[in-house]
């Protein structure tokens, strides 16, 4: 058994950091999350700068987008030329994205001030793409709305987790403490 855990050290050393790094900020999310009555239709402050910040970059193409409560669901609608297109839930903001992508960076250690400044970089390069990936959902949608679910389920998860895939190889190759090191003879 002391071979295994010999063996596997590294290993197991990820899985532990990644997993209590992730539970923690989970909870914390959590936490916050339940400050907002969802019975009342009350929507979290992060997803509603998401939602305000979809609309500034939806304006940039008509000037006919806007975002409204929902009344009747914790959401905010979103419009784009006037029509109803899409709603932001809590689970548009790509925070849980954002604490998964911290995890990773955390678990795969490097030095303690570039984890720091690429934790910060890399949450707000997430929440760029996320803020794009909304905007162009809504106008797709609006463009092309029998292409929604599949658009929705699929074009635009990938293309979240394949800006979060980049940053963790870029982390893992250039600032971790496994990133290859030139060969000195």
């Amino acid at each position: 058994m002391k071979k295994y855990l010999s063996d596997y050290k590294p290993f197991l050393l990820f899985l532990a950091k990644f997993f209590a790094v992730y539970l923690v900020l989970t909870f914390a999310y959590q936490s916050y999350l339940f400050e907002f009555d969802t019975n009342k239709n009350e929507v979290d402050g992060f997803t509603k700068t998401v939602a305000s910040q979809t609309e500034i970059v939806l304006s940039i193409f008509d000037n006919h987008s806007f975002i409204m409560k929902n009344l009747k669901e914790p959401c905010v609608n979103l419009f784009f030329h006037n029509q109803w297109v899409a709603r932001i839930i809590e689970g548009c903001n790509a925070l849980s994205v954002i604490i998964l992508f911290i995890s990773f960076v955390f678990a795969f250690t490097g030095k303690f001030g570039k984890t720091i400044v690429f934790i910060l970089f890399g949450s707000l390069i997430i929440h760029f793409f996320n803020i794009v990936r909304i905007a162009l959902l809504a106008m797709s949608v609006y463009y092309h709305p029998k292409s929604q679910e599949f658009l929705h389920n699929i074009v635009f998860p990938l293309f979240i987790y394949g800006v979060v895939f980049l940053l963790w190889i870029i982390w893992v190759n250039k600032f971790s403490f496994y990133a290859s090191k030139p060969y000195k003879k």
